[in-house]
């Protein structure tokens, strides 16, 4: 029952902090509202569920041992957060947003998850820690996925309800600036974070 414990609280710490996922999912609610985000957030979780399994067969340290690898995992990683910091600081009008754009699809955010350095490195960090405590064989890696997935969820999601609760401020200019400088910079902080 500690492994488990031990297991729930890595998955919350990592799954509520900062990083592409809930920055993506925060700008995506304030975008285009919870109920059009709902697709994005399914593809994070499934396509998380997905890389876990990888890590747990073992493919996650071989990626992860490899140098040309693990360094192009994390230049995409760093590439695409450069790209999102960028798009975030134009804030534009909701409306804009609403019409012209569309939120990321289930299958685009499930394949993102292997292109997610966080992703990787959380996975192949429950894997080696905390899979020998849970025991051995296909059962053991069930309960660790089961555990991820139900402390996972209720984390992205509050992503995806921030931004669409703050949504109705954000036709003040004021605050769409505010919003975001605060998301350009927290992007910014995740895509140096992945060198760290």
């Amino acid at each position: 029952m500690e492994s488990v414990l031990a297991l729930a609280t890595f998955v919350f710490v990592v799954s509520i902090t900062p990083g592409p996922n809930n920055l993506m999912l925060a700008a995506s609610g304030v975008g285009f509202g919870l109920r059009r985000t709902v697709p994005h957030m399914a593809g994070i979780w499934v396509g998380f569920l997905l890389l876990l399994v990888v890590c747990g067969l073992g493919l996650g340290a071989l990626v992860m041992e490899h140098a040309a690898a693990a360094l192009t995992l994390k230049l995409a990683g760093t590439g695409y957060l450069l790209y999102l910091a960028w798009t975030l600081r134009a804030s534009p009008s909701l409306d804009a947003v609403g019409t012209s754009g569309r939120p990321m699809s289930f299958v685009g955010a499930a394949l993102f998850q292997f292109a997610n350095p966080k992703g990787w490195l959380a996975g192949i960090t429950m894997v080696s820690a905390f899979l020998p405590s849970l025991g051995s064989g296909w059962s053991a890696l069930a309960l660790l996925c089961l555990v991820a997935c139900v402390v996972n969820l209720p984390c992205i999601w509050s992503w995806a309800l921030l931004g669409a609760t703050i949504r109705t401020r954000l036709h003040d200019p004021r605050w769409r600036r505010g919003f975001s400088t605060v998301m350009v910079l927290l992007t910014l902080y995740t895509a140096a974070a992945i060198w760290l």
